[in-house]
């Protein structure tokens, strides 16, 4: 079976496999992760074309496009970047992918898309110093938004995200997918949930892909196809270096948090999934730039981080360099408690249980090649990802459909967001920090707390100051 195999058994009386039973597209539905969607939700998905627009056309706003596409009826109207080259190229292959092989209408501004007016679903997929005033925005304009991880720069921007979420009666769901993963939804009910990990008391997250981009390009014209000045929008206006797609911008604080804001957001988000976790009550963290200090890159190489709790600690360490302690696992989360071990990443997990007679459990990724043959021929597809991801939308328009709350709802990507902006603003100070999300503060650090927002430049205002 893809999505679990017992040590030697098979789960008794399921003697379908599930590459099978996901051929019909309401065994899709009814993956574990959130209570399957009944046969009404279903019709009410595929019974109307949703009218959809594009902010932020590079890497995952078009893979995360390309899947919405390909679970519901869906009418591109519109797809916003200010790269006209790689504006063109989506707007091409949304002309293909759409049933009605339209060709959508093209902006650079997004307020000049979202004043039409005319659109059910707001895809955010620009880079993270945007993600607040694009989607505050959209919510603004009468759409539902699923917007990308994590979802904001400072903390002050994702309460104000969420305030505008609650405020608009509007459904934001995060792409924080791992919790849409069909292997981890299953770890979570056949190991976390059915109790087989006994009392937890310690929970270790961890990345170790070398993916910080650290070079030393000069200063150069900005090309003519590129709005440099709107790209860089609220944050910092650094010299151009060339294009900051493809990782380059994740490399400088002035437009994200490094690698705790991109890769330990998604770990500490599946953690607090699966344990039930909230606020952590104190975050304490600690790391610089210890061995890649030849570039520009201004991100720590090295860093770790303690997200407290009441029974036990959320531990984080990422290096970008070196070798990863378990090759099998080099961006994962392990999970301890006194009856077994959980190893689980975005392709497998593993329960070892103390006791030598009890029978480990493996659980490995799924792919849906042959549903979504497409899948394989697509540029930059993380394969692995795909299914998560589709899963993902169904759960988002389900949730808009119904006017509920999403899996992955703006409450829950403001909490992991902040916590591990929190740990950067810990390493910057030197200190631990609690924060109150009622006040708003760092409690007993003035100085933090001012840190809990970063300067907009100017005419752009920053929604949670003033």
């Amino acid at each position: 079976m893809n999505s679990v195999t017992l040590a030697q058994n098979s789960t008794p009386g399921f003697n379908i496999s599930r590459r099978h039973f996901l051929k019909s597209a309401s065994a899709l539905a009814a993956l574990t992760a959130f209570p399957a969607l009944g046969a009404d939700v279903l019709d009410a998905i595929n019974g109307k074309t949703w009218r959809v627009g594009l902010i932020g056309a590079g890497w995952y706003g078009k893979s995360d496009l390309w899947r919405l596409v390909q679970v519901a009826p869906v009418e591109i109207v519109s797809i916003c970047d200010v790269d006209k080259h790689m504006l063109d190229g989506a707007l091409d292959i949304a002309s293909q992918r759409q049933k009605s092989k339209k060709k959508p209408r093209a902006y650079s501004d997004y307020r000049e898309m979202l004043k039409e007016k005319d659109l059910d679903i707001v895809l955010v997929g620009s880079p993270d110093h945007w993600h607040a005033l694009h989607a505050i925005a959209a919510m603004e304009s009468g759409a539902d938004v699923y917007c990308q991880k994590p979802i904001s720069r400072d903390v002050c921007e994702g309460a104000a995200m969420l305030a505008a979420a609650r405020k608009h009666k509007r459904v934001v769901q995060i792409g924080t997918q791992r919790k849409s993963t069909p292997h981890l939804i299953d770890v979570k009910k056949q190991v976390v949930e059915a109790g087989l990990l006994g009392k937890i008391g310690h929970v270790d997250l961890c990345c170790y892909i070398h993916m910080r981009a650290n070079g030393n390009p000069p200063v150069q014209p900005v090309p003519d196809f590129l709005d440099y000045e709107m790209w860089t929008g609220p944050a910092p206006l650094r010299p151009y270096d060339g294009l900051p797609h493809l990782r380059w911008w994740r490399t400088f604080m002035e437009y994200g948090n490094g690698i705790m804001g991109d890769m330990c957001v998604h770990m500490l988000d599946t953690a607090r999934w699966m344990l039930g976790l909230g606020w952590p009550k104190r975050v304490t963290s600690a790391g610089g730039i210890y061995v890649q200090k030849e570039g520009k890159s201004n991100i720590s190489d090295t860093q770790s981080a303690v997200f407290e709790y009441d029974d036990f600690n959320c531990v984080w360490q990422h290096r970008t360099w070196g070798t990863a302690p378990d090759p099998d696992y080099p961006w994962a989360l392990f999970i301890y408690g006194d009856k077994g071990t959980l190893k689980a990443s975005t392709m497998r997990a593993d329960f070892i249980p103390q006791d030598s007679q009890a029978k480990p459990m493996h659980f490995d990724c799924l792919f849906e090649r042959e549903k979504y043959p497409e899948d394989v021929t697509e540029k930059d597809i993380e394969l692995n990802a795909a299914p998560a991801t589709r899963k993902h939308m169904l759960d988002f328009l389900s949730a808009v459909v119904q006017r509920s709350r999403p899996v992955a709802d703006i409450e829950q990507g403001y909490i992991s967001t902040a916590s591990c902006i929190l740990a950067n603003l810990a390493m910057k100070t030197g200190r631990p920090l609690t924060y109150d999300p009622q006040k708003q503060i760092v409690v007993g650090d003035h100085e933090a707390t001012k840190l809990l927002s970063r300067p907009y430049r100017g005419p752009w205002k920053h929604p949670g100051v003033g």
